[in-house]
Parts: C-alpha cells; structure tokens; sequence
C-alpha cells in the first residue's frame, strides 16, 4: 500500500495516455529504413514518457525511487532470449503485477510491488521491444552496481546504439509541442516522486501547492513557449479552462469515452501555433481525485479543502478527461 501511494500523484497532474504517434530524429547505427527507424523512435519516446518518472536513469543510486530500466532489461534477458519471449514476459508482470511473477527480489524488498496502472498493451510491447533492440541509457553507478551484485564481472549492454539527437528545429509542430509537454511532465513526476517517497501523500498535496506553478513555468521559460494545464473542473481556479479549451476538452472526453482513436489538437495563426493534448486519470490519480473516503482518505481530504476552498477536481473514476495540456508557442 506504501508504494501504491507513492506512485500515486505523478498521475496526480501529469499522468497522460495521449501517445500519438511522434517520428523524433533518432537515427540507428547502420539503419536506413524509414518503418524501422520509427518504431524504434517511438519506443523511445514511449520508453521515455511512461517510465522514466520511476525508473529514471538519471537519479542517484541512494535517491532512486525503482529499478533503472537498464536493470531490468539484464535480469528479463537473463531468462529471455528472443524479443517475442522478452515481450511477453515484460507484458505478463506489467498486466497484473503479482509477488508471484517478480524476477528481482531485490528491488521488490527495497521499493515493493509495482503498483497496478492500467496500460496499453501495445504501446508496452513497442516499449519492449524498444529495450530488447536497443542499449538505453544506463546510470553512471549502474555497471559497476551490476557486477557487484549480480557476479556479471564483464557486464555489457546488448542491443544496437541510437545515434542522433532530438533537433527541436526539424520536428514539425505536433512533435515539439509533444515534447514541450512529455518534458513539463517529466520534471513535475520527478520531483513530486522525491516528496512521497520522502513524506507521504500529504506532503505531495503541499508540493502541488506550492511549486507545481513555478516547475511549469520554469519549464516554459526554458522551451520559451506557453505551457498551461486547464481543466473544466479545477482544483486551483487558476486552472480553469477557457471557452475554447471547454470545447476541445469535451472533444477528448468523447473520443476517450466512446474509445475511438485520437490526435492532439494543434492550431496555427499568424505564426503562432496552439497545442492541446488530454491528461487522463489512471487508478493512481484516484487517491486525490476519486471519491472522498472511497478513495480519498479522510486527512488527504481534508488538507485538500484547506489548500483548495473552491476545489472542484475529485470524483473521477478510471480513464476519464481530467483536463488538457494548453500550450502556446511560435513557429
């Protein structure tokens, strides 16, 4: 229960399902065609946008609030050795997580069992798929951390390399306005993380407070465009949707509800560019966002209308709209 809350409120405010399909400039070593090279982007980029926020590469080995994704690409390759087997197996814990199905009973005594979210199949096999083709980036303490632990006394990552960078000025409007909120994403996971794991739900309550505003804008100095998250329900009024976000959140609202296929919304006036994109609840955001006492306990609910007077953000159920991301910038 202690890690399914922890997990908890990066769904809070930044989980998204929306994935559509983004071509970043990320070439493979001797690669050339155009299919293959974007499936292995978008594998990337789904690797990237689902996972990091818990397995991120980057933390510190005392600070790291999961297994490194590179760790668990070694322990499933140690079992299997073909992609489809690989695939499978990643799929069948990432389903339903149990005890019963954990290779790494390491990571389960330090950070527990994986929490139930509700995943798309195929965009967890591209990520599979994705890991099993390709070396994905390692912690600078994870080789040695390997060969400690694991007695791989000449550890190296399998897979092809991806070489390139992601040049902001040859994606088109969609990819970047993508990435301007995969990356606010990214940074307000992370550092709401650090705090739950730390202190609890309570404290990340206080965090969303006080400095989910300044990482945004922070984060829309830095891409120098408009980065917003609206809503038609707020919990803080400064989130209020105006008219023309009211519409296209009921358009997202519909296509989620009828579960037909999806893109963002991009717009274009006068050199300007709009992007809107939905934010959708899984199990996790329920714990803040759910129903008080079902599934808000009775002291999150109760520094919640503290914090917020006029809130207006809970009673959501599983996959539902619970606003978009609003984002302005120039061509």
């Amino acid at each position: 229960m202690k890690n399914a809350i922890l997990i908890l409120s990066v769904i809070l405010m930044v989980s998204c399902k929306d994935s559509p399909s983004s071509k970043f400039k990320v070439l493979a070593e001797n690669e050339s065609d155009p299919k293959t090279q974007e499936t292995a982007n978008e594998g990337k980029r789904l690797l990237e946008a689902k996972c990091y926020v818990c397995h991120n590469p980057k933390s510190d080995e005392n600070n790291v609030l999961a297994p490194p994704m590179a760790a668990i690409k070694a322990r499933y390759s140690k079992d299997h050795s073909t992609k489809k087997s690989f695939s499978d197996a990643i799929w069948n814990f990432v389903e339903k997580p149990t005890n019963e199905k954990v290779k790494m009973k390491g990571a389960l005594n330090r950070f527990g069992l994986m929490p139930f979210q509700s995943f798309d199949e195929k965009e967890i096999r591209k990520i599979s798929d994705y890991i099993f083709d390709y070396q994905i980036e390692e912690p600078e303490w994870f080789k040695q951390h390997w060969e400690q632990n694991h007695g791989d006394k000449n550890y190296h990552q399998k897979g092809k390399r991806m070489n390139g960078s992601f040049n902001m000025g040859e994606q088109n409007l969609m990819e970047r306005g993508m990435t301007y909120a995969q990356s606010t994403q990214k940074v307000l996971g992370e550092n709401l993380m650090l705090r739950l794991q730390k202190n609890g739900i309570e404290d990340a309550v206080v965090f969303c407070n006080e400095r989910a505003y300044p990482l945004t804008d922070s984060m829309a100095i830095f891409h120098n465009a408009k980065i917003r998250r609206v809503t038609d329900k707020p919990r803080n009024l400064e989130n209020q949707a105006n008219e023309k976000e009211l519409e296209y959140i009921e358009f997202f609202k519909s296509k989620v509800k009828n579960k037909e296929t999806y893109k963002p919304i991009l717009t274009t006036e006068n050199g300007t560019t709009h992007f809107y994109s939905p934010i959708i609840t899984n199990t996790m955001c329920l714990n803040c966002h759910g129903t008080p006492i079902t599934n808000i306990d009775p002291k999150v609910s109760l520094l919640l209308s503290t914090k917020y007077p006029y809130d207006k953000a809970v009673g959501y159920t599983e996959n539902e709209v619970r606003g978009i991301w609003s984002i302005t910038f120039n061509d």
